[in-house]
């Protein structure tokens, strides 16, 4: 009877072709999922807080027009667009390619670059046409009480929905 309660082996040896491409294959998949996991996070941080500051005039903008103001300093300007449905939505008015400002359009329920002829949907401010590539950064609102509209912050380019309440016809 033997006395060694299992046996030893030789270690396996991995040929050099089969390391490298083990090296490869994970490396490969190292570097595909760093922008997923990268945009998570960009996702988090574009919104950015500034202090708030009320719209003056927001609770008489009828549905379906638009109100233009500063925020967050007097060298940015602002829209604010209240949709048929009566919901708030606000952007920067600098459009995204050049830095010209946008102008509403209500007929056409966007906003356009008079510069180069680009335009943005009102509603989530994504580019429709022309050269700009990102859409409008997205002023964060809030509904205080009154129903006054206040601007809280920034989303950059993304417009993520970080709105810090929902603001549906004068709730």
């Amino acid at each position: 009877m033997d006395s060694t309660p299992f046996e030893v082996k030789e270690p396996s040896h991995t040929s050099r072709r089969v390391f490298c491409t083990d090296l490869l294959l994970t490396s490969t998949a190292l570097v595909l999922a760093a922008p997923v996991a990268t945009n998570g996070v960009f996702a988090q941080d574009s919104m950015v807080a500034y202090p708030p500051r009320k719209i003056e005039g927001a609770e008489a903008l009828l549905p379906g027009s638009s109100l233009y103001f500063v925020y967050p300093t007097r060298n940015d300007p602002a829209v604010l667009l209240r949709s048929a449905e009566g919901e708030f939505k606000a952007f920067s008015r600098r459009c995204s390619h050049a830095g010209c400002s946008v102008e509403f359009d209500a007929a056409r329920r966007c906003l356009t670059c008079p510069c180069h002829k680009g335009a943005f949907d009102a509603r989530m401010g994504q580019v429709m046409f022309g050269p700009p590539r990102t859409p409008l950064d997205e002023i964060v609102l809030q509904v205080r009480a009154g129903g006054s509209i206040w601007a809280i912050g920034k989303s950059f380019g993304r417009n993520t929905e970080m709105i810090a309440h929902s603001l549906k016809g004068g709730n």
